[in-house]
């Protein structure tokens, strides 16, 4: 998207204001007004494309990016006609030394390796010093134990230089393969275009992968795509919204907020990393401790039948997990996607910090009206939303954060479609890696917990439950329709099928009951949230000194003793 510049002079006086023309609307806007708005369209919004020293300008703290590996050697592996010449004229109009600029910089005082790829330079293809400079920097960066963030733009490969460039794909994502190994962060940020060669490698490998607003990210281009099915492409299609919608982009950042978002970032994967860091929590909470109006509510709080806490629990009045998630934590920061078909609604998880703590939060979002149930499926997950799950609790593992889970579900969803991707698989799937996992993991049933939906994220260190909520086999309806053949006897089901806190406490397989003072909703949810805050920090406080596979042993043998 290049920018089109020329002088207009003004009616009343000499001076000369350059202009540029919006690719998108082709109207005129000032370059000043532009380069102030982040290079955004003061008219119609859309993003221009942005120099590396622009790039540089928008995130790193001033003064501090320092280039490395900038002067190597350019060959032309396949003696390709033209390409030294091109290769020269490029590098002269431009500037610079090649398609991407590698180097070190701060964000807000955090150390970050950073790689920019410009489109201005062959359309930022893929040749062998692209490909050489992003190894080269990836290997520095896991000696020196810093994360990456990469600006991707690319045409894809570059074609005067074939099969050579085609192993940059290869290269580059064994050198990242090594840099995860180490346990370091990787971020990239998806820009217009990211495309080809690029997109099937380094660009889409990010632990947290964030796009622009319309960016344009696809494997084949819409022309090609087009020229094969012999179709016109739908509105919208491979840009980034299209991308975030099918689970390819955690986030999708407007470039006002894109430094501090990387600064979050940065800042939540700042910790090195063992479990002392689960240590040192205060105990003074606050509003941990119920108010008085609640231990009023609590006092007449008369004493519940099975079936009606089952009604409890399905109330849309219940607090949900985005409402517990405000409430306990700071700093949370929505991640989005499974990395292979959708981003399911019914699951909302990502990183949020406890007192200063690292956590990732993952739950099942039910919804507290009709549109937002509707919306979310009413917390039926698909198998997307486990493998988002599986996806958010391996990086967690990674960066040594522990895991907290929010369970209100009727259940998996039962449709055709999940089936035809795979629940069951979905499901198992996390039942095996959950229990392997080696960072403590908390699950807490806040409303509904719905048979193998529920269990799918709950195979956990601890589970508790809040005082009116219910975890179940399958629905007293679906329990007296199997045994009794009658679904109306569902109130009797309720009564016989243990399903209730007390009953799974007396059990032993829950380890905790969280009071509702007297039921949970608007009124009590802070006071909900204050205890449970309270108790995470004691829950953290028994793994300060075990060891990951301690921690995955403590699991085993709670699961292994039913």
């Amino acid at each position: 998207m290049a920018l089109l510049f020329h002088k207009k002079k003004e009616q009343d006086t000499t001076d000369v204001k350059q202009m540029i023309v919006c690719p998108s609307c082709q109207k005129e806007i000032s370059k000043e007004d532009a380069v102030l708005n982040h290079y955004i369209c003061t008219a119609c919004g859309s993003y221009f494309r942005v120099r590396t020293k622009n790039r540089i300008r928008m995130v790193c703290d001033r003064g501090s990016f320092i280039p490395w590996f900038e002067e190597m050697d350019i060959c032309n592996p396949l003696d390709f006609p033209g390409y030294e010449e091109k290769l020269s004229d490029v590098k002269e109009k431009t500037g610079l030394h090649e398609a991407v600029t590698v180097g070190m910089g701060e964000i807000y005082g955090e150390k970050v390796c950073l790689g920019i790829c410009d489109a201005r330079f062959l359309m930022s293809s893929m040749g062998h010093v692209v490909g050489e400079k992003i190894a080269l920097m990836v290997e520095r960066a896991t000696e020196e134990k810093l994360p990456v963030v990469i600006f991707c733009c690319s045409g894809g490969a570059r074609m005067q230089e074939g099969i050579v460039s085609l192993m940059q794909m290869a290269k580059t994502s064994a050198a990242l393969k090594k840099h995860a190994e180490a346990g370091l962060l990787y971020v990239t940020v998806l820009t217009d275009p990211t495309t080809g060669g690029v997109t099937a490698s380094f660009a889409m490998l990010g632990d947290i992968i964030l796009a622009e607003p319309g960016a344009l990210i696809g494997f084949a281009g819409p022309r090609v795509i087009e020229q094969t099915i012999g179709q016109k492409l739908p509105k919208g299609f491979q840009r980034a919204e299209f991308l975030l919608e099918h689970g390819f982009v955690d986030e999708i950042v407007e470039r006002d907020d894109l430094k501090k978002t990387l600064y979050q970032i940065l800042k939540s994967h700042r910790v090195s990393g063992n479990n002392d860091s689960f240590a040192g929590f205060t105990s003074e909470v606050e509003n941990a401790h119920p108010s008085e109006i609640s231990k009023e509510r609590q006092a007449k709080t008369r004493i519940k039948t099975p079936w009606q806490k089952v009604k409890e629990a399905r109330s849309l009045e219940r607090p949900s997990t985005l409402t517990y998630i405000d409430l306990i934590f700071d700093d949370f920061m929505e991640l989005h996607g499974d990395r292979c078909f959708a981003d399911d609604k019914a699951i909302v998880g990502g990183i949020a910090t406890l007192y200063g703590q690292p956590v990732t939060v993952i739950g099942v979002q039910k919804g507290n009206d009709v549109k937002e149930c509707s919306y979310r499926n009413y917390g039926m997950t698909s198998p997307e939303g486990y493998r988002k799950a599986l996806r958010l609790m391996k990086q967690a593992e990674k960066f040594h954060r522990p895991i907290i889970c929010f369970i209100n579900t009727s259940g998996a969803y039962p449709g055709m479609e999940a089936e035809e991707r795979g629940q069951g698989e979905a499901i198992a799937r996390n039942l095996f890696e959950m229990a392997g996992l080696s960072v403590p993991v908390l699950s807490i049933v806040i409303g509904e917990g719905g048979s193998g939906g529920a269990l799918g994220l709950a195979v956990a260190n601890e589970v508790w439950m809040l005082e009116n909520s219910t975890y179940s086999i399958l629905s007293p309806e679906g329990f007296a329709s199997i045994l009794w053949k009658d679904g109306k006897r569902a109130e009797e089901a309720a009564g016989v099928m243990g399903i209730t806190a007390e009953d799974l406490y007396r059990l032993h397989v829950i380890e905790k009951i969280i009071p509702e003072f007297g039921g949970a909703d608007a009124d009590t949810a802070a006071d909900i949230a204050g205890c449970m805050k309270e108790q995470m920090t004691e829950f953290l406080k028994k793994f300060e000194n075990m060891s990951p596979e301690e921690i995955a042993q403590q699991r085993y043998q709670r699961f292994r003793k039913f």
